[in-house]
């Protein structure tokens, strides 16, 4: 568990896992504190917990390596600290890496996340709703709640701490070298946790777009890396499109460029599209709260977009640059 200043929420976080160590679910539970300066080194001690300094501010992929360094187990469980897990979820875990014989399994947010506000109820619904349907074998991985075999973690040298000195995408890349070498990932949206953390616009844009989308895009760009599941299957690239197109009509036609007829048919088709997350939502918050889930979704599938586009962009023109330097001689 790598913990930045997280007194807040470290003490419910590890609560389950204190249980489960008393259970004998797991071996042993380290926290590693990245420069934390509030309380949080002294309420894991206080927790009787083994606690560790990362000896610097080296962002969750660097302590989570530093936590791996010493743990004893054959399985490395990541939790994070904003994070509660379920009473049940070292059982399904285990059981998880057993029967579907994977390096890595991960889990999922449930849908009862504590902040009250529309944007941290949105964001939660929405990771539970894409790894609920997600389940089986996957070509990414969390690490929110997720583990990872030892030996494989070592063999691919473990999170990428140069590459992402903060909470980004070091999961996702890691998921993509253990891939690469033809081992397995598994979502088992039955391994539960609940997430504490409070969304709101401004750290909700920033993560999304500059710790997640720009940095993402800048891979899939470099690795000519195409998932075919979660936020990366076809239907999500669909409505992606159908959303970019949408706006693009509605603009045209508040200008008097085009025909208001095109927008509505886009319209229906977007509702039609986002109709079975529609559902969900209104099932789990009701009619309202479901309308402004989908319509803040369309936002976001035109940031996330956006930031795939520009990524692109650079990368071609960083390619041109250099063909151009080449031609000419340039340095």
């Amino acid at each position: 568990m790598p913990v930045y200043n997280g007194a807040a929420t470290l003490r419910q976080s590890l609560e389950p896992l204190l249980a489960m160590r008393c259970r004998g679910e797991i071996l042993e539970i380290i926290v590693v504190d990245d420069g934390s300066n509030d309380a949080s080194a002294a309420i894991a001690g206080e927790a009787a917990v083994t606690v560790i300094e990362s000896g610097g501010r080296l962002g969750p992929g660097g302590a989570r390596n530093a936590g791996a360094t010493i743990a004893a187990g054959d399985a490395l469980w990541f939790v994070d600290a904003d994070v509660v897990v379920h009473p049940d979820s070292a059982r399904v875990l285990v059981e998880a890496l057993r029967s579907s014989g994977a390096a890595a399994v991960f889990g999922s947010y449930d849908d009862d996340p504590p902040a009250p506000n529309f944007l941290s109820q949105y964001k939660n619904l929405v990771h539970r709703y894409q790894h609920s349907h997600g389940a089986g074998e996957v070509d990414t991985f969390w690490a929110g709640c997720g583990a990872v075999a030892r030996q494989a973690f070592a063999d691919d040298g473990g999170f990428d701490a140069d590459s992402y000195p903060y909470s980004s995408i070091e999961d996702i890349e890691l998921g993509l070298r253990l891939r690469r070498r033809g081992l397995r990932i598994h979502l088992e949206p039955a391994l539960l946790a609940t997430h504490l953390k409070v969304w709101r616009l401004p750290n909700l844009l920033h993560t999304e777009i500059w710790r997640r989308a720009v940095p993402w895009s800048r891979l899939i760009a470099a690795h000519g890396w195409w998932s075919g599941t979660l936020n990366m299957g076809h239907g999500e690239r669909l409505r992606a499109l159908l959303a970019a197109c949408t706006v693009s009509a509605l603009l045209l036609a508040a200008i008097g460029l085009a025909p208001v007829w095109p927008t509505l048919l886009l319209v229906v088709v977007v509702a039609v599209a986002n109709g079975r997350l529609f559902g969900y939502f209104r099932q789990r918050r009701g009619t309202l709260f479901a309308i402004g889930g989908v319509l803040y979704h369309q936002l976001y599938y035109l940031y996330s977009a956006a930031a795939f586009a520009y990524c692109l962009a650079a990368q071609g023109g960083s390619a041109l640059r250099r063909r151009w330097n080449r031609w000419t001689g340039a340095a």
